[in-house]
């Protein structure tokens, strides 16, 4: 079984660095994935803890996928001291499209060449 997840997981890889989609870092991904994937509000502080990683990580992290779109800083309307971590439709429209990276990656992994909806669930509050 575990041959087979990493044989699969090389085939997501290899598909997505042929996509020409920007190369991420696995904290930048595990980052954006943490984000899209868990209820919010997202902190610098929590997701550095999520991460078990610095504030400091987090935030270069985090301005690189600004940069791409892909997250958002948004000030807190109610303490305007915290600024929260948000999602865009572009960064949706990569995790959908990383998704599908998974299908074509053939069968014998998530979903025998299927889409899993457990592989990438976006949460909507």
């Amino acid at each position: 079984m575990g041959q087979r997840l990493v044989r699969g997981w090389m085939d997501i890889l290899i598909n997505y660095v042929r996509s020409g989609q920007p190369d991420l870092t696995n904290r930048q991904m595990a980052l954006l994935m943490v984000v899209y994937q868990t209820p919010g509000p997202h902190t610098v502080r929590g997701l550095a803890a999520k991460l078990g990683v610095s504030k400091p990580v987090v935030t270069r992290a985090l301005n690189t996928l600004a940069a791409l779109g892909y997250l958002r800083r948004e000030r807190d309307e109610a303490d305007g001291r915290n600024i929260f971590v948000v999602e865009t439709e572009l960064g949706a429209d990569f995790l959908e499209g990383f998704g599908s990276f998974e299908a074509d990656s053939g069968p014998g992994f998530i979903g025998s060449g299927q889409q899993d909806d457990r592989v990438l669930h976006r949460v909507t509050n």
